[in-house]
């Protein structure tokens, strides 16, 4: 039997694809929670969740929140421009204050890829990288493999294309990490500007025109572009962006049959994907938002020890 015996989780790196479905399978095992009338249980009861944000974030966030207070734990959030780092104090200044109020998890966004590493060496605590600069983003990489196992029945052998600004998103780089750990067949696609150097050597397929790079796929998976991370301007336009990048019907005709759209968010309609691809039947893009609650719910568990139990209560 598989156990999760980590006290972090910093990446996808880090996990082995046995350990990534055992998450799935406990994922999925909470999920039917979020169904019910009264959608709390008791398994983390007494235990103490701070959501720390250095960054703006709706989902996540609010998707950890929910997790937490939906297996009875109590939960504290922070932001930066709440917290004495406004005031010159360091993250590792920080996170020792937090360590002595003796919280179990601590969940971390950064802008700086690396900081949930530097913060988990410094506390007892779990430290769960809820995304850090453009390294990581390990729960929204098992959330987008939960829903494609879900939909599809299976990950392996699967044909998956990830399109958009890869070179600055941590969403592209946890996905890459777990889908070919879990068997999948990855194609990334974007302008040149937006691809970093040497990628392949992640085990993926660079094709820069998305057209080609659909085509008999079985999922696609657009990446919102990362201005904010951008230190020059990587593209003419935004206009001329979604002409040759967007994706639209015309693309999505080219893929698989069956095949499932994805995106991360928060969504730039009419850039990266057209509004009928968006809420057209192709996409799973509510189904993401719905099993990440479900997936964080899993991760918060197995971290404060629920591998080592006899059962959920």
């Amino acid at each position: 039997m598989t156990r999760f015996e980590h006290k972090d989780l910093l990446g996808m790196g880090q996990l082995t694809a046995d350990e990534i479905t055992y998450i799935l399978d406990t994922a999925e095992s909470f999920k039917e929670i979020s169904t019910r009338e009264i959608k709390k249980v008791p398994t983390l009861r007494g235990k103490t969740v701070i959501n720390f944000f250095y960054e703006p974030s709706t989902r996540t966030k609010t998707s950890f929140e929910m997790a937490a207070k939906r297996l009875s734990a109590d939960t504290t959030g922070l932001s930066a421009a709440g917290s004495s780092i406004v005031k010159g104090e360091t993250l590792i200044d920080t996170a020792r204050n937090l360590q002595a109020m003796n919280p179990d998890i601590i969940v971390l966004r950064h802008s700086s890829s690396g900081a949930p590493a530097l913060l988990a060496r410094e506390v007892k605590a779990g430290v769960i990288n809820a995304g850090d600069g453009i390294n990581e983003h390990p729960t929204q990489a098992l959330l987008d493999l939960m829903t494609i196992r879900e939909k599809m029945g299976r990950i392996r052998g699967l044909r998956v294309v990830i399109v958009g600004d890869i070179a600055h998103s941590r969403v592209a780089r946890s996905n890459i990490i777990g889908l070919t750990k879990m068997g999948a067949e990855v194609t990334v696609s974007g302008p040149p500007t937006m691809m970093p150097p040497g990628i392949e050597a992640m085990g993926v397929q660079v094709v820069h025109d998305p057209r080609e790079a659909v085509r008999d796929k079985d999922v696609v998976m657009v990446l919102r572009i990362q201005l904010e991370r951008q230190k020059a301007v990587l593209f003419p336009t935004l206009r001329e962006y979604s002409t040759y990048f967007g994706l639209d019907r015309g693309m999505i005709d080219r893929a698989a049959p069956g095949v499932l759209v994805m995106h991360p968010g928060p969504m730039n309609r009419g850039v990266e994907i057209a509004s009928d691809v968006a809420d057209g039947p192709a996409s799973v893009i509510l189904e993401q938002v719905t099993n990440g609650v479900a997936v964080r719910m899993a991760v918060l568990y197995l971290l404060i020890g629920g591998s080592k139990r006899d059962g959920m209560d």
